[in-house]
C-alpha cells in the first residue's frame, strides 16, 4: 500500500517503511522523537526528501491535494476553520458523515455544533470522523485517543480496526503500551531520528 524510501526532515531519516493495506502499525519512542514530523512528512505537509509510493504510484506523479486525500493525517488537535462543524464535513454525504458520527458515539446534530463549544473529545472524534468519511488509503493518527474518556477509547479503536479490516493502511502515535499492545499488528519506535521494528 504505502512504501517510503530515504524519507528525511530535519532530523529525521533516512527512513524506510512500508506498509501493507490492513496493518495497524503503533509508532512510539520518547517526547521530541519526530512521530509528528515523520506523519507530516509522509503526508507531505512539511518539507522533507525522499521516494514515497501509495499502491505503486510515486508521490511526486500526484498533486498535493490529491495524496493528501489519499494519506489523510490527523493530529492530535485539528484546525477548524469555520465557525460550525457542518461546512467541514461539506463535501460529503451527510448519511455516510452521520452514520460515521453514530460509531463514534456523535450526535447527529453535531453538524450544527459550534466549534468554539466543542470539548476536546469531540473535536478528537470530529477530526477522525472527518478523516474516515474521505475513505483514505493511508490514514495517519497523531494520539488518536489522548484526550477521550475509556467508552470513546473503545468506540474509536473499534471503528479503526473497522477499518483496517477494509484494507486501509493506519500508522498511529501512542504513548500508551496498552494501547499499543491492544490495537497494533506491528509496532514501530522512533528514537534519535532512527526507525526500528520491534515485536512488542
Amino acid at each position: 500500500m504505502l512504501d517510503v524510501q530515504n524519507l528525511t526532515r530535519l532530523s529525521i531519516g533516512p527512513i524506510n517503511l512500508t506498509v501493507s493495506g490492513g496493518d495497524r502499525v503503533a509508532l512510539r519512542g520518547p517526547s521530541g522523537a519526530g512521530k509528528s514530523l515523520l506523519l507530516r512528512a509522509i503526508a507531505d505537509l512539511d518539507p522533507n526528501q525522499g521516494d514515497i509510493n501509495l499502491k505503486g504510484q510515486s508521490r511526486a506523479e500526484m498533486t498535493a491535494p490529491e495524496w493528501r486525500k489519499r494519506v489523510i493525517y490527523v493530529p492530535a488537535q485539528a484546525g477548524w476553520w469555520a465557525d460550525t462543524v457542518g461546512p467541514h464535513f461539506a463535501d460529503l454525504s451527510r448519511e455516510h458523515v452521520k452514520s460515521i458520527f453514530h460509531r463514534l458515539s456523535l450526535e447527529s446534530t453535531a453538524l450544527d455544533w459550534s466549534v468554539t463549544n466543542l470539548s476536546t473529545g469531540e473535536r478528537q472524534r470530529l477530526a477522525l470522523a472527518r478523516a474516515v468519511a474521505h475513505n483514505p488509503d493511508v490514514l495517519l493518527l497523531d494520539e488518536p485517543t489522548s484526550g477521550l474518556d475509556p467508552e470513546n477509547v473503545e468506540r474509536a479503536e473499534k471503528l479503526i480496526q473497522s477499518l483496517s479490516a477494509e484494507d486501509t493502511a493506519i500508522v498511529f502515535v501512542t504513548h500508551d503500551p496498552a494501547q499499543a499492545e491492544r490495537l497494533a499488528t506491528r509496532h514501530l519506535t522512533l528514537d534519535q531520528g532512527t526507525l526500528t521494528e520491534a515485536s512488542t
